[in-house]
């Protein structure tokens, strides 16, 4: 008799496509051993994450159990929407939703699972299972006090930001090659510097592991050496069953290694992605992942192609497999559509950069007459301050637009400050952590704050001594008791004891959470609205952030996750501004990628621009910039417009002062593209009518007669 699954397989499995199914069911057939690796290569705009839900939804309605299926994603929204999607594609199948009563607990993002992982092998692996987690900016603030310990703030040339210390670090650690490599690579300037920075980083390893804390880095790093170990290898691996990996093109070199580890002979293992959209080098991401990764297994990898699009018109599809055709290394994929069109895309000459901004804001304009919203179209661009004049065009007319990588939770100093409290609490060995949070108090500045947190740690190592102590406080309670015996600094002496009391309450748990968020956020009021003009607006962050934090478990629950995918802005008031329901979309091409609009502009489509003039020191880099053009014009689902300013106005130009620089077109686009595009220049040459015959004997007269009028003049 068949299963209710096996008997609703046409009905749920109905709308995918031939290589959708084909993806979905590879390996279906004897659940109980794993097929071996599967790779999709998903074409822009091809179903990729509907298949992969599929995939997933197949493996359950086949009998494995969701909690021994690992999926990883690059952010929590994405993890949540696969986890809702597989939900809802499983009960359609099965007729009830009891396949996943447990839920797709091993679904996240590299860094969370990482985390994750981490705490519960933290004593296989000399780990503190309380470490906290810094983020960027806290990283390089640890970094910068390594480095003024060190004493390297104080050379007599200028060394390295604490920025960019921490760049190379993380890329060092990310990429896998010697420190070396990556400063003659990507930071030339700091070559001078090599013996010192690998000092540095040195320390910056030691300090971090004196103040159990990891940054961001750190959790591959550990879980890549942890993969590595055998004994802990075969543990777990061992834990689950499949594991299937998104956006594939995107993983740096330690994220593959955890997946080989993993699954080393492929089986089990399922990877989605597209190298076509592999653009993000600059944080390690390496393309050689996707195209290597079939080669790594014997047999190799299963391929499956998905190359039908169900976003844009054939004829941005035509032009933009044009254009990623000339890669040097790719998979082969052609997309195609039944959704035909006429138009092919514009490739738009202007004059400069005001005629760029003028032509988008009259197109933007026109669109919105005919029946599309604002918010259904998008300017790209390769760099956030290629759209300046576009911007002051679209404030002058009035057209509200939102420019995405705007200010973020973990930005605000507001939210920093009571996350800090937190994380402090959480872990005292943290002194980034508790550096931030004494420096609230007023009256203590840097000097202050160091000593008091010397202080505090002399006196909570000595209570951590007394083995009756230790066992009655714990790390934390200790660390609150120490605190709340320290001798307050004079101009913190009204606000001392409020802060120390608040501070023993939740070291020593007193409080539950989330209750402790909110005794938090009223400490910090007062010093809210003494430091900020505009407090209210603040406090409705805070607010809006506990709100946040009542959803979580535990108080290391909220702070990692927060940490690993804060979220997206801050409120309207503080962060973004007030606008119109209706708004224009702007956007660098790295934000915009998983993205689509009707109608989409490609801004500066010129060599220096696209591509950079950064980004064509080796053919590797040249690659990489054809497919952010491939990625920008693969967002247009109707219109796609690439606008080409002929001249750049520069300034500041070394010995050469303010001048204009001419431009051409961008070199992916060559001469044997163009039939693939409506060329044209705006704004348009006038429409002169031929003249009449009598049109021209009027002209002919009135020339007479003013060559007479003008001969009397002088009678």
């Amino acid at each position: 008799m068949d299963s209710p699954a096996s008997g609703a397989a046409a009905d749920w499995l109905a709308k995918l496509n031939d290589a959708q199914r084909e993806a979905v069911e590879y390996g279906a057939h004897d659940i109980a051993h794993p097929a071996g690796a599967l790779l999709v290569i998903a074409g822009a705009g091809s179903g990729k994450t509907n298949t992969l839900a599929h995939r997933v939804a197949n493996l359950v309605v086949k009998g494995v159990d969701p909690r021994r299926i690992l999926l990883l994603t690059f952010s929590r929204r994405a993890a949540l929407e696969m986890t809702r999607r597989v939900t809802r594609i499983a009960s359609a199948a099965l007729g009830t939703r009891a396949a996943l009563a447990q839920g797709l607990t091993w679904s996240g993002t590299f860094h969370s699972v990482g985390a994750r992982l981490l705490r519960e092998y933290a004593d296989l692996i000399g780990l503190a299972p309380t470490f906290t987690i810094n983020d960027r900016e806290d990283s390089a603030d640890l970094m910068n006090l390594v480095r003024h310990e060190l004493g390297l703030s104080a050379k007599e040339k200028r060394f390295p930001s604490k920025s960019a210390c921490f760049s190379i670090y993380s890329r060092v650690v990310n990429t896998g090659a010697s420190l070396a490599d990556v400063l003659n690579g990507a930071f030339p300037w700091c070559r001078e510097w090599e013996a010192d920075l690998r000092m540095l980083f040195a320390a910056y390893v030691d300090a971090k592991q004196k103040q159990s804390v990891l940054d961001y880095d750190d959790l591959l790093l550990y879980w890549s050496h942890m993969a590595a170990e055998p004994a802990i290898a075969v543990d777990l691996s061992g834990r689950f069953d499949h594991v299937l990996v998104d956006e594939y093109q995107d993983t740096n070199r330690l994220q593959a290694s955890i997946l080989l580890a993993l699954k080393p002979d492929g089986r089990g293992l399922t990877v989605v992605g597209d190298d076509a959209q592999s653009i993000y080098s600059f944080r390690g991401a390496t393309v050689r992942n996707i195209l290597d990764f079939p080669s790594h297994f014997d047999p190799p990898a299963k391929q499956v192609t998905l190359e039908r699009n169900y976003r844009s018109t054939q004829p941005i599809l035509e032009a933009s497999n044009a254009v990623i055709g000339l890669a040097s290394e790719r998979y082969t994929k052609q997309l195609w559509t039944d959704r035909a069109s006429a138009q092919r895309p514009h490739l738009v000459t202007v004059a400069d950069e005001a005629d760029q901004a003028r032509y988008i804001v009259e197109q933007v304009l026109a669109a919105r007459e005919a029946g599309m919203k604002l918010k259904a179209q998008a300017v790209l661009f390769r760099a956030a301050h290629h759209s300046a004049a576009l911007e002051i065009e679209l404030t002058r007319r009035n057209i509200p637009f939102v420019k995405f990588g705007g200010l973020k939770f973990l930005d605000s100093v507001h939210v920093k400050d009571v996350l800090a409290v937190l994380r402090w609490a959480e872990n005292p060995r943290d002194r980034v952590a508790g550096f931030r949070v004494v420096q609230l108090l007023p009256g203590v500045g840097p000097a202050t704050a160091a000593r008091v947190l010397d202080d505090i740690a002399s006196r909570a190592d000595a209570l951590k001594s007394d083995a009756t102590a230790a066992a009655a406080y714990g790390v934390s309670g200790c660390t609150a008791s120490a605190l709340a015996a320290v001798a307050p600094p004079a101009r913190a002496l009204e606000d001392w004891h409020p802060f120390a009391s608040m501070m023993a309450s939740i070291c020593h748990r007193q409080t539950p959470w989330p209750a402790e968020f909110e005794m938090v956020r009223r400490w910090y009021e007062p010093h809210l609205e003494r430091n900020h003009e505009d407090a209210s607006i603040r406090q409705a962050d805070l607010v809006q952030m506990e709100s946040i934090a009542s959803t979580y478990a535990s108080r290391e629950r909220f702070l990692t996750e927060v940490t690993l995918d804060p979220p997206d802005a801050t409120s309207d008031e503080s962060g973004v501004p007030l606008i119109d329901e209706d708004y224009l979309i702007l956007s660098t091409i790295h934000s915009a990628k998983g993205q689509e609009w009707r109608n989409v502009f490609v801004l500066n489509g010129v060599d220096g621009c696209i591509p950079s003039d950064l980004g064509t020191g080796s053919e590797e880099e040249i690659d990489e910039e054809r497919r952010l053009l491939y990625v920008a014009m693969t967002r247009a689902k109707e219109d796609l417009h690439i606008v080409m300013p002929q001249r750049f106005y520069v300034h500041n130009q070394p010995h050469m002062g303010d001048r204009h620089v001419w431009a051409s077109r961008t070199r992916f686009i060559p001469p044997q593209l163009l039939p693939l595009f409506d060329s044209h220049a705006w704004p348009p040459a006038p429409i002169v009518s031929a003249p009449t015959q009598a049109g021209l004997a009027a002209a002919a007269q009135a020339k007479i007669e003013i060559a007479a009028k003008l001969r009397k003049m002088w009678d």
